[in-house]
């Protein structure tokens, strides 16, 4: 039988040959890096220059072949990614996964903006953004065309087809009522709304602790006693990141290839339960506060690490452009990152830009609903979904004047509503990067970052002027008199009247430094109702915390230094319950090693530290009377005991008999598994430390230091790798570096790029 036949009823078609195994079979789909290719769509030869860690460095005459080679070579390392992104993000996965991922694309379907696609939409992002983002996509396309039945490994192992990109492809949005970003999203507030049913008001307040501090009035005529139980779970129902562990299952493998693979190992459950944190951090120095005498500015952004890797390295330079550092691999442009002016960065901020609405359903109508003193129509969509292994489903998708209804009550005469910037012009996310690339230092990011609609972003700058700024950015909705933590009556009473222009800001501050960690980011002297409600539950041992006491006022600071912070493991709650374990001794001879070793530990969690590793699982393990301050020593005592007990238990049980292997290194590892066949995993590592809510926090994606007194000694470091292309070179190069606490140089400047080089590619009409 033909390779074609084999592959027709599995939704793709290849005539490449039979490989003896599977990682040859992956090295048959890698792209050309070196040499000429004829990329038709262009204007004049583009220049690609990919550096020793696989950075392209993309040099253009214009800027339509700019972003055409930025989706061409983007496209030559993570088409399966970006692939997956697409058909997530357009609802269109249970036309390849089958049933088990409609949720999901009910979801997509009923949150995605639908409009209008005008200039409003395109020139929110940049002036020229409809061109640009045409031409990312037509350099994806061009690049798919190339390939043909040559594809990269995955696509061959599935069957699947990659899709056409267009315009409108690159400002999908996200959709989900759990928003990423952001606090006081819907499900956030049907969460609060639910306690404030069972606890009260007041209580449930106070166990949220908001900051700022604020009471939590309940908005009249909601009757939070009304809400459904049933509410929480269908909100879940297809909300979650279909690509995150425990989410969608591996697509099956064709016929074709079964025997050359191993499916996916099964998810190994840590006896440790190690807390995976996610968070960010950045901060930046003024030029006194530098040993350089100019800025210095760091960020190392925070979020599931996968294979391959969420960010991607890229350099773009034409006229009116040269811009590097990291993007996401369907977005055009770059992130976070400098140019030749101006360095940035970001950490989530939890700016509140969406609300539920509660509607009141008509007694005659469930398609009508109350509006000030009369009723009007709900608006109704229906959809064709494509569903592999049967036929088409279709969905009833209904739309209130705030947005989309993503639960019904008939019982209750009620529907729920969400109203979400995502539904406003210019809310794609990452987008307003674009203008940053082109800024003339931090007086001119204010205005720019004003267009950063989305995601909520504490954003940081530094410039070649010795500028630094800070800007929380989203387009944020005026609530004027009432605050967002809560549903609301959807009868007219609490509506936006527009949005915020006077979003928390500072410029040069006196202390010198400007510093963030998905903290609360309200200046002091900030004068304006607040955007976002954070809690002072654990302030204490947050990371910003830790990072204000290292950016000692008295002190100049160098990259390394701030190398010195990114990695920085001591662990706050560790230091603060270390004295719990002083001055006793425990009963149990084994219980009694650990707790003094804890009581004279330093708090650091390093690899190689068994202290560490032994309050760690202490800590998971100990009961809440155990972890508390609040508990009588006298009681306190014996339940420290019993988790120190557990904890020996565990590591023995998990690592052996002898102490002195169980170093903190051991339970603080990172796995990078492929998502289809065993065959392409990367080895787990062990980590050189952090986690636990420390700076150094676990699901560090990358880090970057950008010294502005000479670009190129600037360092990043990624993991796993730039290109998500098994048996690539560049597949899992960055790996051990990155889980060493390594960093790596960002070359800029054409000699430093030059220096660098792996791989010359010229692209040519």
């Amino acid at each position: 039988m033909s390779m074609t036949a084999l592959l027709a009823g599995c939704g793709g078609v290849s005539t490449a040959p039979l490989a003896a195994d599977v990682k040859e079979l992956a090295r048959q789909s890698l792209p050309q890096l070196e040499g000429t290719l004829q990329a038709p769509g262009l204007k004049q030869p583009v220049e690609i220059v990919r550096d020793r860690w696989g950075i392209p460095h993309i040099y253009a005459q214009n800027l339509d072949d700019l972003f055409f080679a930025q989706g061409y070579v983007t496209a030559q390392d993570r088409l399966w990614q970006m692939e997956m992104w697409r058909r997530w993000h357009e609802g269109r996965l249970s036309e390849i996964y089958g049933p088990v991922a409609f949720e999901h694309d009910r979801r997509t379907r009923l949150l995605t903006y639908r409009g209008p696609m005008d200039e409003r939409e395109w020139t929110s992002y940049h002036p020229d953004a409809r061109r640009i983002f045409t031409a990312f996509a037509n350099g994806v396309n061009a690049h798919i065309a190339r390939t043909g039945d040559n594809l990269p490994v995955e696509f061959k192992l599935t069957g699947v087809t990659p899709g056409r990109w267009t315009a409108e492809t690159i400002v999908l949005r996200w959709t989900s009522l759990n928003l990423a970003s952001t606090y006081a999203h819907a499900m956030d507030e049907i969460r609060l709304a639910l306690d404030v049913a069972r606890l009260g008001a007041a209580e449930a307040n106070r166990r949220r602790a908001p900051d700022p501090r604020v009471e939590l009035d309940v908005p009249e005529g909601l009757d939070v006693k009304s809400l459904p139980a049933a509410i929480i779970d269908t909100m879940r129902a297809g909300d979650n990141d279909p690509f995150a562990p425990g989410g969608l299952p591996p697509l099956p493998i064709v016929a074709a290839y079964r025997d050359l693979v191993s499916p996916p190992a099964a998810a190994r459950l840590s006896l440790f339960d190690n807390p995976i944190v996610e968070g960010s951090n950045n901060w930046v120095v003024r030029a006194s506060r530098s040993v350089t005498g100019k800025v210095i500015l760091a960020n190392d952004p925070h979020r599931r690490l996968e294979t391959p890797a969420l960010r991607y390295y890229v350099h773009l330079n034409a006229p009116g452009w040269n811009v590097i550092g990291a993007s996401e691999p369907p977005f055009v442009g770059v992130d976070l990152g400098h140019n030749e002016r101006m360095a940035w960065g970001f950490t989530f901020a939890g700016t509140d830009v969406s609300d539920v609405y509660v509607e009141e359903l008509h007694p005659e109508d469930p398609n009508r609903v109350r509006w000030q003193d009369g009723w009007e129509p709900l608006r109704i969509v229906r959809e064709e979904i494509p569903v592999k292994g049967e036929a088409p489903r279709t969905v009833e998708l209904k739309f209130s004047r705030h947005g989309p209804v993503f639960f019904e009550d008939p019982a209750a005469r009620r529907a729920y509503a969400v109203r979400t910037i995502l539904n406003d012009p210019g809310s794609a996310a990452y987008r307003g990067n674009l203008r940053f690339a082109q800024a003339q230092g931090c007086r001119d990011f204010f205005d720019r970052a004003m267009w950063w609609k989305m995601p909520s972003h504490n954003l940081i700058c530094g410039d070649a002027d010795d500028n630094i700024a800070f800007q929380l950015s989203a387009l944020t909705p005026d609530r004027n008199g009432w605050n967002g933590r809560l549903p609301v009556p959807g009868t007219g009473a609490y509506e936006w009247k527009g949005f915020r222009s006077d979003l928390p800001r500072e410029m040069n501050p006196a202390r010198g430094y400007v510093a963030t960690a998905n903290n609360q980011t309200h200046p002091p002297d900030y004068q304006g109702r607040p955007v976002m409600y954070h809690s002072t539950n654990g302030v204490e041992f947050a990371r910003i915390t830790r990072i204000r006491q290292m950016l000692d006022p008295d002190r100049q600071y160098s990259v390394d230094d701030f190398k010195k912070m990114q990695l920085d493991g001591y662990s706050l709650q560790a230091a603060s319950d270390i004295p719990a374990f002083q001055g006793w001794t425990a009963q149990d001879a084994d219980a009694e090693r650990a707790r003094a070793m804890i009581a004279s530990w330093d708090a650091v969690l390093t690899g190689a530290s068994v202290p560490g590793a032994l309050y760690v699982t202490w800590a998971t393990a100990a009961e809440p009377a155990a972890r508390s301050r609040a508990t009588p020593a006298a009681e306190r005592r014996p339940a420290i005991e019993a988790g120190l007990k557990k904890a020996v238990a565990r590591l023995a049980g998990e690592l052996g008999a002898d102490w002195t292997q169980w170093r903190y290194g051991r339970i603080h590892t990172s796995a990078f598994p492929h998502a289809l066949v065993r065959e392409f995993d990367l080895p787990s590592v062990e980590r050189h430390g952090g986690g636990f809510g420390t700076v150094a926090a676990t699901g560090v994606s990358l880090r970057q230091i950008f010294d502005l007194s000479d670009w190129d000694k600037s360092v990043f470091s990624i993991a796993p790798g730039q290109s998500g292309q098994p048996e690539s070179r560049y597949y899992g190069n960055l790996l051990a570096g990155w889980a060493n606490g390594e960093y790596f140089p960002l070359a800029y400047s054409r000699r430093a790029v030059d220096a660098t080089a792996a791989h010359r590619l010229t692209l040519r009409p």
